[in-house]
């Protein structure tokens, strides 16, 4: 199943047949589109994304999102692609998965962000 043609490119985003078999992916990673659309449509918040997929920073996210919105047929038939497949390796009918039924995040809306921790603050005693 091919997948429609990208009516409006975005700079963050590439479409390569030699890279996740064609899907919509950020430029300078393997992370599908279809995957941060399906984290955000499903609910997650933009800072929840970002605790996910550090490495790609706010501006890949929010390009990749607009990019989906662009060009909503072409993720609605790869997140179609991506189900066939799951449906032809595990027998099992797959309804349309949200984000939590596709991948389980590690961490919830309130979990601290990776990276390095904020230096505590000197309190200044005047007295």
């Amino acid at each position: 199943m091919s997948l429609p043609i990208v009516l409006i490119p975005h700079p963050h985003v590439r479409v390569d047949p030699k890279v996740l078999g064609g899907s919509p992916h950020v430029a300078g990673s393997r992370v599908p589109v279809r995957r941060l659309w399906a984290f955000y449509e499903s609910g997650a918040r933009i800072e929840t994304i970002l605790r996910r997929y550090p490495q790609l920073g706010p501006a890949k996210i929010f390009d990749a999102l607009a990019f989906a919105l662009d060009n909503v047929e072409v993720i609605e038939a790869d997140l179609a692609r991506e189900r066939e497949m799951l449906e032809r390796t595990t027998g099992k009918r797959v309804a349309r998965p949200g984000a939590t039924q596709q991948i389980e995040l590690p961490f919830g809306e309130g979990a601290p962000a990776r990276g390095p921790r904020p230096r505590p603050r000197r309190s200044s005693k005047q007295g």
